[in-house]
């Protein structure tokens, strides 16, 4: 073994071989030297080690999401991609219901697949992106259509469909 001293990250330790995508599911809540929680969401919206959101459609996902989410709930802070591309950490300020988390990301992937066009997608050209040439609005439709078929879990070792 290595020499370097690594911190143990609550997500690797996690069984990707059990859970059951799509799923909403709290990863931690750390509280700040003056009491601020911030909350960290797993949201996974493909089963790991079987299939992967195309980068293109992730990235349009992402920037999507990143603008739908911030009408439908105070305090979300950042979401980001798995580098995986089979879901998203979701962190925001205080202790969101993981419910009030699902229902915020059902309807944002019901407004993906159903009314966002192209020009409604924000951060898509070269001042505003880093990587604007990665987009895909088809493939990001056609996953969100996929996760709202098979329904968004509150467990994820349970298909139990919430929203």
């Amino acid at each position: 073994m290595g020499e370097v001293e690594l911190a143990e990250v609550e997500s690797f330790s996690l069984d990707h071989t059990r859970v059951r995508a799509p799923y909403v599911r709290l990863i931690g809540v750390e509280h700040g030297p003056k009491g601020d929680a911030i909350s960290n969401y797993d949201i996974r919206l493909v089963q790991p080690n079987e299939a992967e959101i195309p980068t293109g459609g992730l990235h349009t996902i992402e920037h999507t999401l990143a603008a739908l989410l911030r009408t439908r709930f105070d305090g979300l802070i950042d979401i980001s991609p798995f580098g995986c591309r089979t879901g998203f950490h979701l962190i925001a300020w205080g202790e969101p219901e993981p419910a009030e988390v699902a229902a915020a990301i059902k309807s944002s992937l019901e407004d993906l697949a159903h009314r966002v066009a192209w020009e409604d997608v924000p951060g898509t050209d070269a001042v505003s992106c880093g990587n604007y040439r990665d987009h895909s609005l088809f493939s990001a439709k056609e996953w969100a259509k996929a996760v709202l078929d098979r329904g968004i879990s509150l467990d994820a070792f349970d298909r139990s469909r919430i929203a």
